[in-house]
This record gives structure tokens, C-alpha cells and sequence, in this order.
């Protein structure tokens, strides 16, 4: 009997899987191995929501391989001395993977193909199991990667994904592979009381219910914060419980300006993976610097504690913050929004915002994070790196009623309309009764140390 090993990494799913399906043709037996890598806690990683989020996944992975045979193996320690043990306990001639582009990926897989190739154990890298277009096989001339979204996605866009690959009928494991118990879901503490269910299963029948009713008018509404009208995916394709494959290949089917709307949106995720394959110091150092001299902690503490907490008296930011402490996640218009104040407006490090939603946000991940803020913190590929979003004006645009900050600023509940979004206009007698902070700082006066520090005043 062969046996190959699976070692499931940010690919939780049995559907459109190429590592699984690949082994599976490859040997009669096959392992599906997940390692819990004490590295991700050392670093920070293994923060409450997303360690409930992984423990719903995993859960959810093994009951989809039971019901075809098969079982989740789960092991603790260093990936790989843990995959090296197993493949030899097995007997097995291969291991596949999914291919990723973090340093700690690199890392993972250099050691693996040292310790596995002292075996005579092969290692079997996968492209396109996290996106839809492998980083590096769409370059302009000259060029290892595109700096700017638009090009890229003319060209990605010219592309013909593969098909997606059906989920496997049987999966035979050998009794050899020996693990350990699923890690259990975290307690109440530290998770945030509205996170969504993890797994395969509860994203595929999201975005099987989304598409039904909300992809046809997403190109209208993404950016209609009171609508909620996004797909709130972000934290299932995180975790590679949905394939971006399928969901472009779903979203074409659809047809028509929304589908189009949001596979521009996985496109961008698809821009952000091949510029950090490409910059991997962009992770923790500015894409293009502008000499910043940013504010940090110790500067900027009691700005930054307001800002953490959503008491900063400019009500679309507190909305934002509030609803990513309740929920694990963010409309992404008010992520833009918080970014651009906290970096343009407050002056403080995107790095310390970025730290920030990678505690909190169930689909942080260090690509499209860490590069999201620099593209708002003007140190990234935004072409337009002095722009300034105006909280106020952005909130009046795009929750107009004033529905999205009533549903997370309370003390707000009782103000009618656009006097919503600035509070700091009503009657003294008025304000006071309604124990919602005054603004942090004036709007023109960031703008203008902003503009200072720019050398654009």
C-alpha cells in the first residue's frame, strides 16, 4: 500500500483542493495532517477569534472527511519535525502542500524539504489552492510583480483560472496516522460575542445564499454600510474554506455588474499576494517610503487608546471600531475610514493600526492587511498616496441616514439624519446629555500636520 501525506495549512476544505486530490491519485492511502505550530502563538498569531474560527474549521474538515472515510490527523510542534514523523510512522513516499508566500511559509517549506528529503520523502508544492492566479504568473516587462491594482487586473483578467475540482468520494487513511484530539473551541474570553461560525460548510452556504440574493446588486451597495450587503467571506477565504477558484468560476456563471464587482474584489486579493511574494519585507517595512516620521506609542497614547476603544467624538470611526471589537470583522469602507484617520488625520504608524486588527479580525492575515494599511497610509501601491478620507463626509455619502453609527454608537440612537455625524453641532445643553466624547482633534488641524509632514503644505 502507498501513502501520501496532506498537510492542510490555510486550505481547510475538501472541495477544489489540488494537494488532496493530487495525493489521492498519487497512493491507496493518504494522511490529512494539520500541525499546530507553536511558532504561530510565539509570533502573536494565535489570537482568541481566530483560534475559535480555526477551531470550527477544523472541526468541520473532519466531519467532511468522516463522511467520505477518512479523518482529520492533528498534531502539535514544529511543523517540520511533526509532518517528518508521521510520514515515516506511514510509511509514506510523498508529501503535498499548498503553496504560500509569507516569510514564515518560505521558512516552513525550506525546512520540510530539508527534513523530508533526508528521508527520500518527496515534497509536492501546489500553486492556486489560496488564489485564483499563482503570484508570479502574470508580470509586466521589466518587472517581477505589478505595483499598481489596475494593469494587474487587465491582465489577471485575461487569464483562464482552472477548473475547480470536485470534493473526493473516499478517503482512506492509514491506521498508523496517530494524532490527537481536535483543539477545542476558545471560551468566551478574548472572542467577540457576534464571530460567525467557521468551517467549510457555513461558507459555502453563505456565499450560496449571498449569491442568490446579494450579488446581483453588489456593484450598487458594497459600499452601503447601513445595507450590509458585502458577502462577508474575507474570513473563510482567510482560511482557505472557500477556494477563489470556485468563486470566480461561481461568480462568472452569475453574470452581470455584481458578479463582475466582486471578482474584482478577489482580484485584489490575487495584487496583494504577488507584490509580498514579490516585497516580502513589505509585511513589516513601507512598499514605497515617504520619509514619514510617524507618531508611535509612546507619543501618541492616550490618541491611540481612543481609537482602539471607538471614543473618538468622530462617529463613523467609532462605528467602525466598535463593530470590529463585536464582531471579528469590519465593513470595508469603515476600514478604510479608520485607517485613514488613525495614519493621515492622528498621524500614528499604520503598523500599530495593523497590529491592531490582526488582534481582532478573524480574516487578519499579514498579505492583504499589512498591505491594506500601507495602501491607505499613502506607503503602498495607491497611486493617489496623499488622499485623505473625511470621516464626516464619507459618512454622510454612504450611510446618509445615519443607520450604520446608531447600530454601533448608542449614545447616538436619539440623533435623526445626517446630525449624526457631527454631534459636536448640536445644542451644549444636548451634547451633554448625550455622553458621547467631543472630536480627538480638529479635522483641518490633522490635515495640516499631515500636509506638513508630507512637505505638501
Amino acid at each position: 500500500m502507498t501513502v501520501a501525506v496532506v498537510l492542510f495549512t490555510s486550505d481547510l476544505r475538501v472541495h477544489d483542493h489540488p494537494p488532496l486530490r493530487a495525493a489521492l491519485a498519487a497512493a491507496d492511502e493518504v494522511v490529512p495532517l494539520f500541525v499546530r505550530d507553536p511558532a504561530v502563538r510565539a509570533a502573536g498569531f494565535d489570537v482568541p477569534n481566530r483560534a475559535a474560527f480555526l477551531a470550527d474549521c477544523l472541526a468541520d474538515l473532519d466531519a467532511s472527511l468522516r463522511r467520505r472515510g477518512g479523518r482529520l490527523v492533528v498534531r502539535s510542534g514544529p511543523v517540520a519535525r511533526e509532518v517528518r514523523a508521521v510520514a515515516a510512522a506511514c510509511g509514506a513516499g510523498e508529501v503535498h502542500l499548498a503553496a504560500g508566500i509569507t516569510g514564515y511559509a518560505h521558512r516552513r517549506e525550506e525546512r520540510l524539504r530539508e527534513e523530508l528529503g533526508a528521508d527520500g520523502v518527496a515534497l509536492r508544492v501546489h500553486d492556486t489552492v489560496t488564489t485564483a492566479v499563482a503570484p508570479g504568473a502574470v508580470t509586466p516587462a521589466g518587472s517581477d510583480h505589478f505595483s499598481v491594482f489596475t494593469p494587474y487586473f487587465r491582465r489577471w483578467s485575461q487569464q483562464s483560472p482552472r477548473d475547480p475540482l470536485p470534493a473526493p468520494r473516499t478517503v482512506r487513511v492509514p491506521d498508523a496516522a496517530r494524532g490527537e484530539e481536535l483543539p477545542a473551541r476558545p471560551d468566551a474570553e478574548g472572542v467577540s460575542p457576534d464571530l460567525p461560525p467557521g468551517g467549510e460548510t457555513a461558507g459555502r452556504e453563505r456565499f450560496s445564499a449571498w449569491a442568490a440574493a446579494g450579488l446581483s446588486g453588489y456593484a450598487d451597495r458594497h459600499d452601503d454600510l447601513a445595507g450590509d450587503a458585502t458577502s462577508r467571506l474575507s474570513p473563510y477565504l482567510h482560511f482557505g474554506a472557500l477556494s477563489p477558484v470556485e468563486l470566480v468560476h461561481r461568480a462568472r456563471e452569475k453574470g452581470g455588474p455584481g458578479a463582475e464587482a466582486f471578482v474584482r474584489q478577489l482580484c485584489w486579493r490575487d495584487f496583494h499576494h504577488q507584490v509580498l511574494a514579490a516585497r516580502p519585507d513589505a509585511s513589516v517595512r513601507d512598499y514605497r517610503t515617504r520619509e514619514d516620521r510617524w507618531r508611535g506609542e509612546d507619543e501618541a497614547a492616550e490618541d491611540i487608546a481612543a481609537w482602539r476603544e471607538g471614543r473618538t467624538g468622530y462617529p463613523m470611526v467609532d462605528a467602525g471600531m466598535r463593530q470590529l471589537r463585536r464582531e471579528g470583522w469590519m465593513h470595508n469602507r469603515a476600514r478604510l475610514l479608520v485607517a485613514s484617520f488613525l495614519t493621515k488625520t492622528l498621524y500614528v504608524d499604520w503598523r500599530i493600526g495593523a497590529r491592531h486588527f490582526l488582534d481582532l479580525l478573524v480574516d487578519g492575515d499579514i498579505v492583504n492587511n499589512q498591505l491594506n494599511w500601507q495602501w491607505v497610509a499613502g506607503t503602498g501601491t495607491d497611486t493617489r498616496p496623499h488622499r485623505v478620507l473625511n470621516p464626516v463626509l464619507q459618512g454622510k455619502r454612504y450611510d446618509p441616514e445615519g443607520t450604520y453609527v446608531r447600530r454601533w454608537v448608542p449614545e447616538l440612537a436619539d440623533v435623526r439624519g445626517n446630525a449624526v455625524h457631527e454631534p459636536w453641532r448640536l445644542p451644549a445643553d444636548r451634547r451633554a446629555g448625550l455622553g458621547y466624547p467631543e472630536p480627538l482633534i480638529d479635522l483641518g488641524d490633522g490635515l495640516a500636520r499631515f500636509r506638513a509632514a508630507r512637505g505638501r503644505d
